[in-house]
């Protein structure tokens, strides 16, 4: 960690994983988040990138395609295994200024649905099983072979 500035030292997406790993090149990885969001959203994943940068514009063109088709890899992955209304593609950098992206399943019955998952919940949402890791892996290294 010689070079980092004192921001990257607190920053919890340079000081661990967050989340369970599904894939990680040397751009970004996809994480599966867990708790809460991840069981009222199964599929819930987080695609970070290597580099503490705040924005997507502070880094290299190469890298913003490869972080972007990991995205869309991402969703495309969950899309296949989880079967949901709806997408939901955020980075929002405010509370963690560290370039990462939310891909977030939506189903018209969750407890938030149509709103944004951080605002206040609209009903209690259906609970859904939770996802199948193996199958969402496997769906991810698949879709990321047609980047």
């Amino acid at each position: 960690m010689t070079n980092q500035k004192s921001d990257d030292l607190d920053c919890p997406l340079c000081s661990g994983v967050g989340g369970e790993l599904l894939f990680e090149d040397a751009i970004c990885r996809v994480v599966l988040v867990s708790g809460e969001e991840g069981r009222s959203f199964p599929g819930f994943c987080r695609v970070v990138g290597t580099r503490h940068v705040r924005e997507m514009s502070d880094l290299s063109a190469a890298e913003q395609r490869r972080l972007l088709d990991v995205v869309l890899a991402t969703e495309r992955a969950i899309r296949a295994v989880q079967q949901p209304d709806k997408m939901n593609l955020a980075s929002l950098g405010n509370v963690v200024p560290h370039v990462h992206w939310h891909v977030i399943p939506r189903w018209r019955d969750d407890s938030h649905f149509p709103g944004p998952i951080w605002t206040a919940a609209q009903r209690a949402g259906k609970m859904r099983k939770p996802v199948d890791r193996n199958a969402l892996h496997n769906a991810l290294h698949a879709a990321l072979k047609t980047t």
